[in-house]
């Protein structure tokens, strides 16, 4: 699997024209690679790609997998920022969540990290689970500022159909979410964190200033990005592509020199309302004049006009050209975003 994502790199060498700002290895398990594995993909991509010196490389990991020894490999291969899959510091909702790690790992892994020497450090938590009352969750937002996080991606629990948890909340084994819990959970958290002096700079993530995910920020500017593996997904401004997913067919794919993927050719509309879709989310909004450069005047209009009922119920706001959330709107982004899609 090595030998063929760095043999994939090499055969998609040209598909990025500009210089490679971040570095991410995320999905699967990519804390199980070794020291040489993880080398012989960040050497791959260094030779054969433009990367900036100082390029954020990100490392996806559960705090179970987080050892001394391995934190060592991780920064001798180069890696300068963890993601570390917290969701929460008390054990039941652990134990709840299926999670393979502890409580006690929770706090842990973010200490040894920080040891380490890794400054840059974003973890994920997760709000309006069944059990999670109002106080644990403010207790989870504590300990992370408490262990100094500078960056946290915090969602609401979500029960995707035909999950295992879907089955047994269907078959009333489990309590359901309740909107009207994670609506509340939500307001305490962004009240705390900009208490705490962080941006939410995304509807989901909050960083202190000068710790913004630059990874995650160039998905919702729309830059081009190049997956590699086996279900990895790339995008050029035009058009979208992703590999299969089956790992044998994929690997002798590569083999035989042949890059294994569908692809959507995306038109107009749907770049636009692309567009609309990631910088609603963020705290940078829609700009009407980037609407009107690549997608003319008129479609710049017929969006003004389809905010309307949104600004005038104070869940949308413009200012400098500029279209925005407020925070009454963030409760409701998806809808508006889709609401304000165009054909």
């Amino acid at each position: 699997m090595i030998s063929a994502i760095g043999k994939e790199a090499i055969l998609r060498s040209d598909y990025l024209a500009q210089k490679i700002e971040t570095l991410y290895f995320g999905g699967g398990t990519p804390s199980l690679l070794s020291k040489e594995e993880l080398q012989s993909i960040i050497e791959t991509i260094r030779k054969y790609y433009a990367v900036a010196p100082d390029a954020e490389i990100t490392l996806e990991t559960n705090p179970d997998d987080i050892t001394t020894e391995n934190l060592s490999v991780w920064k001798a291969s180069g890696i300068n920022r963890l993601s570390i899959g917290i969701q929460s510091f008390f054990e039941e909702d652990l134990q709840w969540m299926n999670r393979a790690h502890n409580a006690a790992q929770a706090k842990q892994s973010i200490e040894w990290a920080q040891q380490a020497g890794f400054s840059n450090i974003t973890i994920d938590l997760i709000y309006g689970s069944p059990g999670l009352t109002d106080e644990k969750w403010l207790h989870n937002i504590e300990t992370a500022l408490a262990l100094q996080i500078t960056h946290l991606s915090c969602y609401a629990l979500t029960v995707e159909p035909k999950t295992a948890l879907a089955k047994k909340i269907e078959t009333r084994q489990l309590e359901d979410v309740d909107p009207t819990i994670q609506a509340r959970q939500f307001s305490l958290l962004t009240a705390r964190l900009n208490d705490a002096g962080f941006e939410q700079y995304e509807i989901s993530n909050f960083a202190v200033p000068g710790h913004r995910s630059r990874h995650n920020s160039s998905y919702w500017q729309g830059k081009p990005y190049l997956g590699l593996g086996p279900s990895a997904h790339s995008f050029n401004g035009k058009s979208r592509q992703w590999n299969i997913a089956n790992n044998t067919l994929y690997v002798s794919s590569i083999e035989r020199g042949i890059i294994p993927f569908e692809e959507e050719i995306l038109t107009s509309a749907q770049q636009l309302n692309e567009y609309i879709m990631t910088a609603l989310r963020t705290i940078e909004g829609i700009s009407l004049a980037v609407v009107t450069e690549r997608w003319g005047a008129e479609k710049a209009e017929l969006l003004k006009q389809s905010a309307v009922k949104y600004l005038l119920s104070g869940k949308l706001a413009i200012e400098n050209g500029i279209l925005g959330l407020t925070v009454d709107g963030k409760f409701f982004a998806d809808g508006i975003a889709a609401d304000l899609f165009q054909l």
